[in-house]
């Protein structure tokens, strides 16, 4: 290809690249071959076996005066809820990008997956209340119930945690249900446990012990939800890709003197995108350097959605909205003085 005259920078033409395909790091889809549809009964058959669990956990709770239990009933009930939410979200995400929403409403699985971990929060913190509570007067509870109820329990919740790990948890919108039955699931074990002390024992403090195991491990859950879906937001870099390391690995490319104006965030689970002013020397092939960029981004950060405005170094954008580049500006090794050791020649 031939070299493009320096008085007319590449910028909203043919350098202004975007990666839309469906390339192999592309975060768009199901990372393992799950349709969303697959997801969406997955999620719809665990459902169906929470509801219908804990309509008797929380009759059997009530007679056997079990805090345990009824904290679990309530922690299915989040459970329950989150899923539906899970659903309504996949569905609200699927819609194609119209009017001003450019994206469509990727987005709101990650509304989903604060909520969800909002909710455990919240819970957990009630039954801290309600367990120190019951340590300090521990009421009477029946141990053979919690016990036989709570296997009851583990079982149902074995099904639905395995239902749930066969879906698409790349998304934070099924992590966040994933979450809710794994914690719940947790929840039934300590709860058998509380309860066949209980029966054997007479200790009734153990089942509002149980109750305080099953909040710190919705705490951990709840923050970590709200953590990454926090990142998400607040259009962090994805994790596992550091912006500084990604910069300088873009400006040592051939040609290249500088990279600036780099952001890189997730528009909603697993779908990375970059975009990035890039400055080649007054020789280079802007296509050339486009074209080999996207390589790199696809290749070693599963990044496919770019936009890179590519320029000569001394066109008239270097001289006009970029004086004052938004961030670090991260320069190559043909904009150093010392000699290139082994770069690799230009595509002119």
């Amino acid at each position: 290809m031939t070299a493009k005259p320096e008085n007319e920078p590449e910028r909203h033409g043919p350098g202004h690249g975007h990666g839309h395909g469906h390339g192999p790091g592309h975060g768009h889809g199901h990372g393992h071959g799950i349709s969303a549809g697959a997801d969406r009964r997955l999620l719809g058959g665990a459902l169906a076996l929470i509801v219908a669990y804990m309509a008797g956990e929380v009759a059997i709770g009530l007679i056997a005066g079990s805090l345990a239990l009824l904290s679990d009933a309530a922690h299915m009930l989040t459970d329950a809820f989150a899923i539906a939410l899970a659903l309504v979200a996949m569905r609200i995400a699927a819609r194609p990008p119209q009017g001003g929403f450019t994206f469509g409403m990727r987005r709101a699985e990650i509304l989903s997956a604060q909520l969800n971990g909002l909710t455990l929060i919240l819970l957990a913190a009630f039954f801290v209340y309600e367990g120190v509570h019951r340590l300090i007067s521990p009421p009477d509870v029946h141990g053979q119930f919690v016990f036989w109820t709570a296997l009851a329990g583990i079982v149902v919740n074995l099904a639905a945690t395995w239902l749930l790990s066969r879906a698409n948890r790349t998304s934070l919108n099924v992590e966040g249900a994933f979450q809710h039955i794994l914690n719940d699931l947790f929840a039934f074990v300590c709860t058998a446990i509380a309860g066949l002390v209980v029966w054997t024992t007479g200790f009734a403090r153990a089942d509002a012990i149980a109750s305080l195991v099953v909040a710190a491990l919705m705490l951990k859950a709840g923050y970590g939800l709200l953590r990454d879906a926090g990142r998400v937001l607040m259009e962090a870099a994805p994790a596992g890709i550091d912006p500084s390391e990604l910069g300088a690995r873009l400006a040592e490319r051939p040609c290249v003197e500088e990279v600036h104006d780099l952001h890189v965030w997730e528009v909603g689970s697993g779908y990375p995108a970059l975009s990035a002013h890039v400055l080649v020397d007054v020789e280079g092939d802007c296509h050339a350097v486009r074209r080999d960029m996207q390589d790199v981004l696809r290749d070693s950060y599963g990044i496919t959605h770019t936009t890179l405005e590519v320029d000569h170094v001394d066109g008239p954008s270097r001289h006009g909205h970029c004086e004052d580049s938004h961030g670090p500006r991260h320069v190559g090794e043909a904009d150093q003085p010392h000699e290139h050791a082994g770069s690799a020649p230009c595509d002119h």
